[in-house]
């Protein structure tokens, strides 16, 4: 008994080491260098952070059949504000800042002089001499009427009171300029100050003037930009402008934002050239506008030509193994990231985006890896566990 309790031993080691030399072979890729899609690589979420990944859905993108044109995020001139005062004075106070948002008829500052003064004192004084011409012609007008009064003196009232009323009504415009109600000054209240309002909404982009300092009336006081009307401007150079027509589709990037893409609609087209470089200007409307879009920032345009679409990933999304291509689709399991291979076949590259062709049925709203590709596929060949399940 003792001996065949032994030889079952040894055979249940022996079995056992076989087993374990089957185990060499790397989980999730066979002699040929195929990776299975059992195989997948789990990132923690600080792992994630850390090498800056980026997750999106399938994106079709416009790979051919356009035409390329820069140019830059511009405001039209009714959404640009540059404030003047109506008349000099000394900034008593200021009540914005540079990137403050301002509605239209908001206060930006506070002008004070003696002028100002001056004007409503004038205002105050000719309607006074108003109400005496109007007495005064009631007078000579009932001289008149009744034969006793010359007609020479009753004219020239009647001259005067004309000429009052229209002096009473331009100063009353005037001070309606500067924000002054004139039925208050008829009741003697003189205002010392008035202030600056902005004449559109948006955001105060500069503030060029100090307190206390004087400022003329043509002074450029504050500048005030609409950001919700900015559009792209690009320019078309002369052999292309055939093929650009209005409700085109604009794929571009910002300056500020280089891998992300935005999307616009043609809304105008310029008639004339610029001579240097020979070319038009093609003003676009922003779709879904995001992020910060500030008007001067460059932009990298393709204008879509013809429709044509197809599914496409950056470079950084596609690894090579063996001869096989792969991307990664991205799925949350709890704190972790579980990032497993999907084979594609490739197509053309354009701009540093290339087609992609799946080889079985994927869900649209699978998410996958952007970008990282070569760094998860070296994970799963690690073959020793890794961060690898």
């Amino acid at each position: 008994m003792k001996i065949i309790k032994i030889i079952l031993a040894s055979t249940a080691i022996f079995l056992a080491s076989c087993g374990e030399n089957k185990k060499q072979v790397p989980e999730g890729k066979n002699i040929s260098g195929e990776v299975k899609a059992s195989k997948e690589v789990m990132l923690t979420q600080q792992q994630f952070d850390a090498l800056d990944m980026e997750i999106d859905t399938l994106t079709s993108r416009l790979m051919s059949g356009y035409i390329e044109a820069n140019g830059h995020l511009e405001v039209p001139p009714q959404s640009e504000a540059m404030v003047t005062p109506v008349i000099g004075g000394n900034i008593s106070s200021i009540k914005v800042i540079e990137g403050d948002a301002v509605e239209k008829g908001s206060v930006l500052a506070y002008l004070s002089h003696p002028d100002i003064v001056k004007v409503q004192i004038d205002y105050v004084n000719t309607a006074s001499n108003l109400k005496f011409l109007e007495k005064d012609y009631s007078r000579q007008k009932r001289l008149y009427d009744g034969g006793v009064g010359s007609g020479e003196t009753f004219q020239k009232v009647e001259s005067e009171l004309e000429g009052a009323k229209a002096h009473l009504k331009g100063m009353e415009a005037q001070l309606r300029q500067l924000h002054i109600n004139p039925e208050t000054i008829k009741n003697g209240d003189i205002q010392q100050q008035i202030p600056v309002l902005s004449p559109i909404k948006g955001a105060v982009q500069a503030v060029n003037i100090k307190t206390g300092q004087f400022v003329q009336s043509q002074t450029n006081m504050f500048e005030i930009i609409n950001t919700d009307d900015v559009h792209v401007d690009l320019m078309v150079f002369e052999k292309d402008v055939p093929k650009v027509k209005e409700g085109q589709k604009v794929f571009f990037s910002t300056s500020a934002q280089p891998g992300k893409e935005m999307v616009a609609e043609i809304l105008s087209i310029s008639k004339n050239f610029e001579q240097d470089p020979k070319a038009l200007h093609v003003h676009a409307e922003i779709d879904n506008r995001s992020g910060q879009l500030v008007p001067g920032m460059y932009v990298k345009g393709r204008i879509a030509i013809e429709d044509n679409k197809t599914l496409s990933f950056p470079e950084a999304a596609i690894a090579k193994n063996g001869d096989r291509f792969y991307i990664f689709s991205a799925e949350r399991e709890g704190e972790q990231w579980s990032f497993k291979p999907v084979e594609i076949t490739t197509g053309v590259t354009e701009d540093k985006w290339t087609t992609v062709n799946f080889l079985e049925i994927t869900p649209e709203k699978m998410k996958f890896a952007f970008n990282n590709a070569y760094y998860l596929m070296a994970e799963m060949n690690k073959g020793d566990g890794g961060h690898s399940h």
